[in-house]
């Protein structure tokens, strides 16, 4: 694989968006798939995103616009995917192209509602693409932030070491700093179980609990994230590290987590439903409470929290009622 690949993003959210933003201080043409023939007109016209961080302008000579998948493919050999998982699976099924030979990097912090699987493994069951053709990029990091040029960071895991830093590459800048991780597994499920913190942070937070029930709350989410990784991949790793504790931190607390938004909606009362149509932004944390429900079923990691977040999405039970249960079993 040559050292400067072309590069294509998949996504016409916020963090696909981010991406686009850090690539383009690197790269001289990125691909950009957007579903949306709106979306890229707009952005022909007025150099911005119009849904998601439209501060952000864009240089049009660096990007190549699509919103055919195919083309994208086509075009790249490192594919960038930051499309939700809830709607992942049906945007691939309108691929024809070929993923042979590419490397795939997941910027997705979800589980694929229709396989159960963290994006990693969905790309390797269903399209056959090995392990060190896969990686993973991580946070702890928001695109809010990265639009400001705040200082952030980056975690990007692969197998590959080589194919790590050839990414870490293209997004680091002087205010974006990368490392460099081989566990694409462990990186990749606590990416997905923090969005379920946040989201139990957010329930707490509607529901009057303070800044001492919060830090409780939150240093037994990352015992229970290592329980929980430990069980389904079991390596050497420092749950310490900025791409699991750091990114825990951040989409717990930070005013920028859409998943502490929608959790505090939920704890002040609103239906699963109404707080999804109010928020105009995916909860990834609300799919993935069920997956990861359902896998610690089989895998008896002990995960209260988790166990407490899909009894009020999914069960509907009264959230006052499942915190106080909580709130007995946590230390």
């Amino acid at each position: 694989m040559e050292k400067n690949p072309k590069i294509a993003v998949f996504g016409g959210g916020s963090w696909a968006t981010a991406i686009v933003k850090m690539l383009s201080e690197n790269q001289k043409k990125i691909g950009w798939y957007m579903r949306s023939v709106y979306a890229i007109e707009h952005l022909k016209r007025q150099q911005h995103n119009p849904n998601y961080l439209s501060s952000v302008e864009f240089h049009l000579e660096q990007l190549k616009l699509t919103n055919d998948i195919n083309e994208a493919v086509e075009y790249a050999d490192y594919l960038i995917f930051a499309i939700p998982s809830a709607f992942l699976h049906g945007e691939l099924q309108k691929m024809t192209a070929s993923l042979k030979d590419k490397v795939i990097f997941s910027a997705i912090k979800g589980i694929v509602p229709e396989t159960g699987l963290i994006v990693g493994e969905h790309f390797h069951e269903k399209y056959d693409i090995p392990f060190n053709n896969i990686g993973v990029i991580t946070g702890p990091c928001h695109a809010e932030e990265v639009a400001l040029e705040r200082l952030s960071y980056l975690t990007i895991a692969s197998n590959d070491e080589e194919k790590a830093k050839i990414i870490a590459k293209n997004l680091s800048s002087y205010y974006i700093k990368c490392k460099t991780s081989d566990d694409i597994i462990g990186t990749e499920y606590a990416a997905v179980l923090k969005n379920i913190y946040a989201v139990a942070a957010g329930i707490a937070h509607g529901l009057g609990y303070g800044d001492n029930f919060q830090s409780v709350l939150m240093s037994n989410a990352i015992r229970e994230m290592k329980r929980f990784i430990k069980r389904v991949h079991k390596m050497k790793r420092n749950i310490n590290n900025s791409a699991y504790l750091g990114d825990l931190l951040v989409t717990g607390y930070s005013i920028f987590s859409r998943n502490r938004m929608f959790g505090n909606m939920i704890g002040k009362g609103y239906t699963v439903k109404s707080a999804q149509m109010e928020m105009n932004m995916i909860a990834e944390g609300y799919y993935a409470a069920k997956t990861a429900y359902e896998l610690d079923a089989a895998k008896a990691a002990r995960t209260p929290i988790i166990d407490a977040v899909h009894d009020i999405l999914y069960e509907n039970k009264n959230p006052k009622k499942v915190f106080k249960k909580l709130a007995e079993k946590l230390d």
